[in-house]
């Protein structure tokens, strides 16, 4: 599969090193009548990467930039360099690859070339086409050929051809900067140099196969400006684009506000054109943005310099392709007309009779896109689950090519045709010139070995829809997936395939995708193993459903960081599916032994602290022999150290500390308090997470003594006593006295036993916690969850687990990070001025689930300057201490959070609230790091007192 509607099952895949193993792949299949597909990122939209026989993926070895030439202008790159890649090469010489689609951080140029990609900077630098100088291929039966200008590489008769239908190729292709469908046959007309590369741009794979490119590169403006230009429609936005063309612009960019989050801060209108001016410097580039703003008929503008400020905005934009793919009520929506284009002049008309086609057929779709060029994007809700819904979307899109023409458009403005588009040729071109690019292609690939099926000859555009081959009707499953109807299926139709978890390097809190960035595997990416579950579940290619090895191994090294929770625009969540699918290969079967020592760990924690043999413990811990057949036994990495537990768990501390009021009156459990009634003191219930409570207790005490100086007054959650009996037991009068050891009488959030996927234990787990909590939910207090991976999982597994439970949503609703407790309920105190630099990681289901908007606002009150580092610490929970993972979880912690480290100065706080992060922070950069209350705690002066 491709980010497409389509899958085909190819016999295999190969990942040539060099041209020379192109060869060898081309010889042996032209041998068996095997089809070839070249691919790239794996990106395209209409369906031109999928394919039967071969798929040459060059993603794996011939993915460099092999020469930059500053003084020419001209990059030579092979065909999977990811064009990130190429740009970050060319910066340093102030030079840029015009073209930059929104996939920019994983599509290819080998993919850019066989689409000719444009992007949103189109309308200064024009489109892939216009930026290629050179091209070596491979033809199907192994010719080498360079191509070029004046006919430079033309196979055989290509020349014949083109001068003997000279009047076709002058009158039959429309004229407008956006016509990508088809063969682009003009550009061998004698007055456009003859180009043979250029003609070979937006082949999609069919004529030859790209080995080298040598491409042009544009300087880059050393500033540049962002005018947002507010308009009353999307149609008013639409008119006044083509207006501004004369002043310019590097981009002129349209959406409308069901695409914009509701927290954007833009200008008012309910649609926007994103408009970017340059200049050598920023009041240049200002200046020429405030002239469009003079110059455009708004209802409101806004110009933005700063370049933080610029790169949120564009985000909007570029995670459109995902976001556009879920309706405002949740409906799926799929691509399949992405991206048709007409003359800028006729785009507002072409709007309003789009829309117009999209309710007489009954559908929706959001437009935006490159309005500049014409050339809109939409995702439509086609139900391409029935026959019905399948017919459908052939009426519409038949209707539709016939709308595009009528306005003198292309069906394809920058993505091609594939098999979404193809078929329809003929109402665009005509049935000469449709017959024209076939006997183009027999000159070029004779046996039709190249991506048949695409762009002549086509398969119909309602056949290898990926949907067709999924069950029909919901899979049993333990979680509730309430975004998805509760279908696991569904769940699994979010990757839409834009591939955003392929970027090779995180930028900002960005964590997606650490455990691709590490291996560079397709199938350790968010989109491979949302697809290998796609087929476990078609059970065509997979067949032994919950059982299959290759979907385990693949989720093996998935950190279940949550990052593609947030990271992925479709909010794709790898983490819940990976846990259900353990919970269901597992089940009646023996579980590797981690899951037992790790999954089950506040059992064991627990004991170790009712039998106090915790320094027992760490002694044989530390012990060579004794420790290294401990970890064997328990399935854990023999390079990991065992973690020391605490003499004193944090509840044990809790229950002899001295109270901090003066009668002694104070329940410490507090289950039956009140927060702030009648105007009272506020109490906040502290939650003793597993972490906290047995192996890092002094931030659970910290945390008390900081919240008590901002004037709370802390409680922890109720706990199961000998002397009454259970919440919820049925009334039973009798307490099995194992309870206790077993960890039944205390509030837990089950993230040990979801992330191992032992998710029948965690359901018991938590409804013994909604159990202790219901005298806490009969008040206003907040819960503090001081393990941000505790906090996540009681905001999102609970009631995801436990979707019918009317206790667990308002439980999940209460809880609060330290950080969001004092904004919110303390928002008068000040923290003490501490005037430290900070270094260290945002926990990963922090960023992914709670958000650090609190906690940043927390470190500027106290001094705390630096940023944190985004990715993961590659600790991740039970993952990093599992055997088979050391080297993994080394790898992700170099990426970002060990260099931070390193170049950090020498009085910095190295920041870590979550556990994980600590441990890995000390075991393999011998550092301490500390929770956010560990700091400010010990920047208070006295007890409870604010200096």
């Amino acid at each position: 599969m491709d980010a497409s509607n389509y899958r085909r099952v190819p016999h295999g895949v190969v990942a040539p090193r060099d041209a020379d193993d192109v060869a060898a792949v081309l010889e042996v299949c032209r041998e068996l009548g095997a089809p070839v597909v070249a691919r790239g990122g794996g990106t395209s939209i209409a369906g031109q990467a999928t394919g039967t026989g071969v798929v040459l993926d060059f993603t794996r070895h011939m993915n460099r930039v092999l020469r930059l030439d500053p003084g020419t202008r001209t990059a030579v790159v092979q065909p999977g360099v990811v064009l990130d890649r190429l740009q970050e090469a060319a910066a340093p010489h102030g030079l840029r690859f015009g073209p930059d689609p929104s996939t920019h951080s994983r599509c290819t140029l080998g993919g850019m070339i066989g689409n000719n990609s444009c992007g949103s900077h189109s309308v200064a630098w024009g489109t892939t086409a216009d930026n290629v100088r050179e091209l070596s291929v491979l033809t199907a039966r192994g010719r080498r050929l360079v191509l070029g200008r004046r006919w430079a590489g033309a196979p055989d008769g290509l020349r014949d051809l083109a001068e003997g239908e000279l009047a076709r190729l002058r009158t039959g292709f429309p004229d407008l900067p956006r016509r990508i469908s088809g063969y682009a046959l003009d550009a061998l007309l004698p007055e456009k140099g003859a180009d043979v590369a250029r003609s070979f741009c937006g082949s999609e794979g069919t004529l030859a196969v790209l080995t080298e490119a040598v491409v042009s590169l544009v300087p880059a403006p050393r500033a540049r400006a962002l005018a947002v230009l507010g308009y009353a429609d999307e149609s008013g936005a639409a008119e006044a684009a083509a207006g501004l063309l004369p002043l310019g612009p590097l981009t002129v960019e349209g959406m409308a506000a069901d695409l914009v989050p509701s927290a954007a801060d833009l200008p008012r209108g309910a649609a926007w054109l994103f408009v970017e001016t340059g200049g050598d410097t920023p009041a240049q580039a200002r200046a020429r943005a405030e002239a469009i703003v003079r110059a455009a008929d708004v209802l409101d503008a806004l110009v933005v310099t700063d370049p933080l400020a610029q790169r949120a905005l564009w985000r909007i934009r570029e995670d459109a392709s995902g976001t556009a793919t879920r309706m405002p009520d949740g409906t799926e929506a799929w691509p399949g007309w992405e991206d048709c284009a007409v003359p800028p002049a006729r785009l507002g008309p072409y709007l309003r009779e789009f829309r117009a086609l999209l309710a007489a057929h009954g559908l929706r779709g959001t437009p935006y896109g490159h309005f500049g060029d014409g050339c809109i994007h939409v995702r439509i809700d086609f139900d391409l689950l029935t026959e019905a819904g399948v017919g459908r979307f052939r009426r519409f899109s038949e209707d539709l090519a016939d709308l595009v023409v009528a306005h003198g458009g292309s069906l394809s403005g920058e993505h091609g045709d594939g098999q979404a588009r193809a078929e329809l040729l003929p109402r665009m071109y005509g049935t000469e010139t449709v017959a024209l690019f076939e006997r183009a292609k027999a000159l070029w690939d004779p046996d039709d070995l190249l991506n048949p099926g695409i762009l002549v000859r086509p398969a119909p555009l309602d056949a290898d829809l990926r949907f067709a081959v999924l069950p029909r009707g919901p899979v049993p499953v333990a979680f509730g997936y309430p975004a998805d109807g509760g279908d696991f299926t569904a769940a699994v139709r979010r990757c839409v395939g834009v591939a955003k978890c392929r970027t090779t390097e995180v930028s900002g809190a960005a964590v997606m995708c650490p455990s691709f960035r590490a291996t560079g595997q397709e199938e350790h990416s968010t989109r491979g193993r949302a697809r290998l579950l796609h087929e476990m579940l078609a059970g065509e290619v997979i067949t032994d459903g919950w059982r299959s090895t290759e979907v385990r191994d693949a989720l093996d090294l998935c950190l279940s960081c949550k990052g593609c929770r947030s990271d992925c625009p479709v909010g794709v969540d790898m983490a819940t599916y990976k846990a259900e699918f353990l919970h269901h290969h597992y089940a009646g079967r023996r579980r590797p032994a981690a899951h037992y020592a790790l999954g089950r760990l506040p059992v064991w924690l627990r004991w170790a602290a009712r039998t106090r043999a915790a320094p027992a413990l760490n002694a044989l811990a530390a012990v060579g022999p004794l420790a290294a057949a401990a970890k064997r036994l328990a399935g854990l990495a023999p390079e990991r150290a065992i973690p020391r537990l605490a003499r004193e768990p944090f509840t044990r501390w809790w229950r002899n500390r001295p109270l901090p009021d003066p009668d002694g009156s104070r329940d410490r459990e507090g289950g039956g308090e009140r927060a702030r009634e009648g105007g009272g003191e506020l109490v906040v219930f502290l939650w003793p997470d597993t972490f906290t409570e047995h192996l890092s207790p002094a931030v659970g005490r910290a945390a008390v003594r900081v919240l008590e100086a901002a004037g709370a007054r802390v409680a922890l959650p109720p706990t199961l006593r000998l002397d009454r009996p259970p919440v919820g037991d049925g009334g039973s009068r009798f307490l099995n006295p194992l309870a206790l050891l077993r960890g039944r009488g205390r509030v837990c959030c089950g993230l040990t036993y979801i992330s191992t996927g032992q998710l029948d234990q965690a359901r018991t787990v938590l409804r013994r916690t909604l159990d202790l909590m219901e005298p806490v939910l009969e008040t206003a207090a907040p819960v503090v969850v001081l393990e941000p991976s505790c906090a996540a999982a009681l905001r999102t597994d609970l009631p995801e687990l436990l979707p019918d439970d009317p206790r667990a949503r308002p439980l999940a609703d209460r809880v609060l990070t330290f950080a969001e407790t004092l904004e919110r309920h303390a928002p008068t105190w000040r923290p003490p001025r501490l005037d430290r630099p900070v270094a260290g990681q945002t926990h990963c289901h922090q960023h992914a689930v709670l958000g650090d908007a609190a906690d940043r606002g927390l470190r500027a009150a106290a001094g705390l300057t630096g940023e944190l580092a985004g990715g993961c610490c590659g600790l991740a929970g039970n993952f990093g201490f599992e055997k088979g993972h050391w080297e993994m979880s080394k790898t992700c912690a170099e990426e970002r959070l060990l260099p931070s480290v390193r170049s950090a100065p020498e009085d910095t706080v190295f920041l870590a609230d979550g556990y994980s992060c600590r441990t890995q922070l000390e075991q393999l950069a011998g550092v301490r790091g500390r929770h956010l209350a560990e700091v400010l705690a010990e920047g208070l002066g006295g007890v409870g007192t604010v200096p």
